[in-house]
């Protein structure tokens, strides 16, 4: 069974294969939200508490919260249900879906770090990664810098770099600042 495993803190997210069927016993019945503790994983994992977010079955099918069963069901989903994106407005479909319990029929289990343990797992809670983008509102540059309302929030937007054309000196790309308090938008007040 692969685990994938997050650490929200961080950003960062890993996968491992585990196939001794007597560590992953102590996932099986447990129901998606649960905690576990990972001390059974190994010596690396000593003090780490799991969190159960989902999970997918061997033909694929995602794992659903409130559904308690193990097996598969067919449910009618709407909008605003997980594993169901309508194409029109008001459009349902009967879709299968794999019940929130866990159980060997699984091929990959997704796993949050609720609790840090003692030593570091390499490519897990060693590394951070940065955030792509950055606020766009203007009342949130603000927050996220401590400015004032004299300071220009423009001077302050996270750009992205584009990639580098031969020839070319390296450009940014920024956001649309929302909310921006400007002279014409006075002026239409």
């Amino acid at each position: 069974m692969k685990l994938n495993v997050a650490i929200p803190s961080t950003g960062a997210q890993k996968v491992f294969e585990e196939h001794d069927e007597h560590k992953l016993r102590v996932f099986y019945e447990k129901r998606m939200g649960a905690e576990v503790e990972a001390d059974i994983l190994g010596d690396d994992w000593k003090g780490y508490v799991l969190r159960i977010t989902g999970g997918n079955d061997k033909q694929g099918f995602p794992m659903k919260q409130g559904v308690l069963s193990n097996g598969r069901v067919r449910l009618l989903l709407s909008k605003g249900h997980s594993c169901y994106r309508p194409r029109r407005t008001g459009e349902r479909k009967r879709k299968s879906v794999r019940g929130c319990i866990v159980d060997g029929n699984l091929s990959a289990l997704s796993l949050t770090v609720v609790k840090k343990g003692e030593k570091e797992i390499e490519g897990l809670t060693d590394v951070t990664v940065p955030r792509r983008l950055g606020p766009k509102r203007a009342s949130k540059i603000r927050k996220l810098y401590n400015l004032t309302k004299e300071d220009d929030v423009r001077q302050y937007v996270i750009k992205r770099p584009l990639p580098v054309k031969e020839g070319k000196k390296q450009r940014f790309k920024s956001p649309k600042i929302q909310r921006l308090i400007t002279p014409v938008m006075l002026q239409v007040r």
